[in-house]
């Protein structure tokens, strides 16, 4: 019981008043304004004074709390701030998915009930279990900022589990003899422009945006690697998706092609009047530029196009790296490293089906006799080791 003064986002004070088991939330300008209101409420109630009115103030909705709560610092377990791509990852999934359903509702009229029909609609929806989960954990978010605001005594997503039937990742990647006919494709489309970006994607399985924000001080000729450092999305550039360092292996097709590339590079940024420095991107645009992912997309359908091969999403190049190198018998944990992968279970996970009896040979050996292998019955102490079953 008492008086508490708030910032519910940046220069928004707000006193929230608890007294005689009713509560009242009232927005005041300044922090020094809310703090002597406060203070005068407080005189009031310990002089028994203070009344709170009896018409039910205003609450806000559930958008609105989200707003608000979308507007907070938020930072990782380890202390980092949140990459933009997750707040706005959050922000599409709530106006997608959250607000069309309990976004004009009050935050303190939304029931467990209310939370636990709406996710079972999108259940219904066929989404992921990963996709629910991003959904989620914002909705979980709003209302514990709620709760801390004494707006809402519980948090209603608080212990709600979300089942959901497992899926095998819907992946297509292409076949060797594909991924050669588009290749060969690539070299002619637009002079070859975008055939290091496709090699690079088949030969390293690099995400998209990490292609897209390589810079040339990433590129070691010597040991025929590429440090994956940074990423790049919706025109920014961020930490990688694990916020982890990598070194990615090139193949010695790659590694020629792209100081091809660089000398390409060099002689675009000469007519541009520059130099090409070592944090230039590696696969910028004409003028030097981040490259548009929509670009690289619409180059990549259409050689697949010419190729007659079938299409596929910029995403499965890095499927087919990954296939084409498990399929050939390489160790999946290089694989796992080399995607960059925070955990070799998600590599199993994903492409674990994809070698179906590859390890067969390897288990016709169990019936291969070793001739220096001899068995001999152990003594037992016990000769009533075993039961009348004849079991241990």
């Amino acid at each position: 019981m008492g008086v508490k003064v708030k910032e519910r986002k940046p220069g928004e004070w707000w006193l929230y008043i608890h007294y005689n088991g009713r509560r009242k939330a009232k927005k005041v300008g300044s922090e020094e304004a809310a703090r002597k209101a406060a203070a005068k409420i407080e005189a009031k109630i310990t002089l028994n004074e203070f009344e709170i009115e009896q018409k039910k103030p205003m609450v806000p909705t559930f958008k609105e709390y989200a707003e608000m709560w979308l507007a907070l610092p938020h930072y990782t377990p380890a202390g980092d701030p949140w990459k933009e791509s997750t707040l706005e990852s959050y922000k599409a999934n709530l106006e997608k998915h959250i607000f069309p359903i309990i976004g004009d509702m009050t935050i303190d009229s939304i029931t467990r009930k209310d939370i636990k029909g709406l996710f079972n609609k999108l259940a219904r929806k066929k989404l992921s279990r990963a996709t629910l989960s991003l959904i989620k954990a914002p909705v979980s978010g709003v209302f514990k900022y709620a709760v801390d605001d004494e707006e809402i005594e519980n948090n209603p997503v608080e212990g709600i589990s979300i089942t959901v039937r497992k899926r095998n990742p819907e992946i297509e990647p292409l076949t060797e003899e594909e991924t050669d006919k588009l290749l060969e494709q690539a070299k002619l489309f637009m002079n070859g422009y975008y055939y290091p970006h496709f090699l690079c994607l088949l030969r390293t399985g690099m995400r998209l945006g990490e292609l897209t924000a390589l810079q040339w001080q990433d590129v070691d000729y010597d040991k025929r690697q590429l440090v994956i450092r940074r990423s790049a999305r919706r025109g920014r550039v961020t930490d990688t998706k694990t916020r982890k360092r990598r070194r990615v292996d090139m193949t010695p097709m790659l590694t020629a092609e792209l100081r091809k590339w660089e000398i390409r590079q060099k002689e675009w940024a000469l007519k541009r009047g520059v130099a090409l420095i070592n944090d230039a991107y590696v696969f910028a645009n004409r003028k030097g530029e981040l490259l548009c992912h929509m670009a690289l997309g619409n180059a990549l359908k259409r050689c697949l196009s010419a190729s007659k091969v079938r299409q596929i999403r910029i995403h499965d190049l890095r499927h087919t790296y990954a296939t084409i190198r498990l399929l050939r018998g390489h160790n999946i944990g290089d694989v796992s490293y080399q995607l960059g992968h925070s955990n070799i279970s998600i590599t199993y996970d994903v492409y674990g089906h994809w070698v179906p009896g590859h390890f067969k040979s390897e288990v016709d050996e169990l019936d291969r006799t070793q001739p220096s292998a001899t068995y001999t019955q152990p003594k037992l102490k016990n000769k009533n080791i075993y039961n009348n079953s004849g079991n241990i």
